[in-house]
């Protein structure tokens, strides 16, 4: 019998047994695959010797998460020369690089605008980020905060017309704030475009040498390293009897471990998640052969041309459309980290968003999609992998419909009513993202219920 038990091995679960591993309980987390990782694993999905990462890629908060600087992890990360490029048709990229000043520079007559919005949010990074990746609490610094929500919530297509005059500037904003996976004219949608561009400037957007399976098997090391026990391939059907059970699974997974009231069942049954993707992995025998020579230096990739097109693909998807033209998100890895794919060849990542629970193959849209902004790309592909929105969810349960963000607006609370029972998936504050945040403070709350 163990103290605790972890049912999943995504960065939430590993954060929550690290955490009751260090308090001094005994801790064994259960996993149904053959590898711990859950969003962080990377694999040979088309060719051998291709290293693809099957989930997440670019890791912008990592390096912000107050969780893992706790912890001694030794992790290679790669900084590309430049986070973020968004191409457009006329041959240039619009870029958010690791300067806030050169970025604003990047920006022509919205320049001093871009810096006047983020130069106080980005000063005070270290400060602000315990505010807001945290649930709901009495602000330690309600000025810097308020600052923030100022802007953070409005719908994103507000922020950008109040904001910016020209289309480098919208674009470059609507590219970010699209990764809420929301319509752009939501509340909220800002908050995702600022953190994205305040992490550009503050940390960064690395990827860990080797792949993202790197960052999984270095937590689950030193967890091992404190005692912890992990057993994989096992499915955990029902909720183990122990002292503390944490669940790094989606509200629609846990309602199937136990028995609950009615009035939280109906709370798990009605759990809100949004959109789904659909996403492609390529070996590449060149470098993509972007138009932007500046593109070639960006680890990650916005693709969709101007904020209206983005704006307009991203609502579609909302009211059950397919965009033809839909706004991608890719990233080249291979660019900077060679390890990852046979001497002189290359590997890249690419997803859309969908309709929650789609079907529909999207690689033809998303191809076209590169191929516009970078002609002859289709001539470089070796072999691709592609998953929808069911192959996703098949793969990683918590991301029902598609939905990699695990949830969309409302956030669940980690306690449950049944006791020492707890959810620490990206289901609960502050959501998706590689920071293990989520597991962490509901680890917290764990060991506060039975005084440590």
């Amino acid at each position: 019998m163990s103290d605790a038990v972890v049912i999943g091995s995504g960065p939430n679960g590993l954060a929550a047994a690290i955490t009751l591993a260090k308090a001094g309980l005994s801790v064994v987390i259960y996993e149904a695959h053959a590898t711990v990782g859950g969003g962080m694993r990377s694999e040979e999905l088309t060719l051998p010797g291709y290293v693809h990462d099957v989930c997440s890629a670019i890791h912008p908060l990592a390096l912000s998460s107050p969780f893992f600087h706790t912890l001694p992890l030794e992790i290679e990360w790669i900084h590309p020369p430049t986070p973020l490029a968004h191409p457009h048709d006329d041959g240039t990229a619009v870029l958010l690089e690791n300067s806030l000043e050169l970025t604003a520079k990047n920006l022509g007559n919205d320049g001093d605008a871009y810096t006047k919005l983020m130069e106080p949010l980005v000063k005070n990074w270290e400060k602000l980020a315990p505010e807001i990746l945290a649930p709901l609490h009495l602000p330690r610094h309600p000025w810097l905060l308020s600052r923030f929500g100022w802007y953070g919530l409005k719908p994103a297509e507000k922020l950008w017309n109040q904001q910016f005059k020209e289309e480098r500037a919208r674009s470059l904003f609507a590219g970010l704030a699209a990764h809420s996976m929301m319509p752009l004219d939501r509340r909220l949608t800002s908050a995702f475009g600022l953190v994205l561009s305040i992490q550009a400037h503050h940390n960064g957007w690395p990827l860990p040498k080797g792949g993202s399976q790197t960052i999984a098997d270095t937590l689950a090391t030193y967890f091992k390293s404190l005692g912890g026990k992990i057993v994989t391939n096992t499915k955990i059907e029902t909720l183990p009897d122990a002292k503390i059970v944490m669940c790094d699974t989606s509200p629609k997974q846990l309602m199937k471990l136990a028995q609950f009231p009615e009035k939280y069942k109906r709370k798990l049954e009605n759990f809100r998640y949004g959109q789904g993707v659909f996403k492609l992995d390529w070996a590449l025998s060149d470098p993509i052969p972007w138009k932007a020579k500046e593109a070639k230096e960006a680890g990650t990739l916005h693709i969709g041309g101007t904020a209206e097109e983005i704006a307009r693909c991203e609502k579609q998807v909302w009211e059950n459309i397919h965009p033809e033209k839909p706004f991608v998100i890719l990233s080249q890895p291979t660019l900077f980290d060679p390890t990852r794919a046979p001497r002189g060849k290359h590997t890249a990542w690419a997803y859309c968003h969908v309709p929650a629970h789609s079907d529909v193959d999207m690689t033809e849209q998303i191809e076209n999609q590169i191929e516009r902004f970078a002609p002859g790309f289709k001539e470089c592909i070796l072999a691709r992998s592609k998953r929808t929105t069911t192959q996703i969810e098949q793969y990683n349960p918590n991301y029902v419909g598609g939905d990699i963000n695990s949830g969309v607006e409302t956030f669940f609370p980690y306690k449950t009513p049944l006791k020492g029972v707890y959810l620490c998936s990206a289901s609960t504050p502050p959501g998706g993202g590689v920071h293990g945040i989520c597991g962490f403070i509901s680890a917290k709350q764990a060991l506060a219920a039975i005084g440590l």
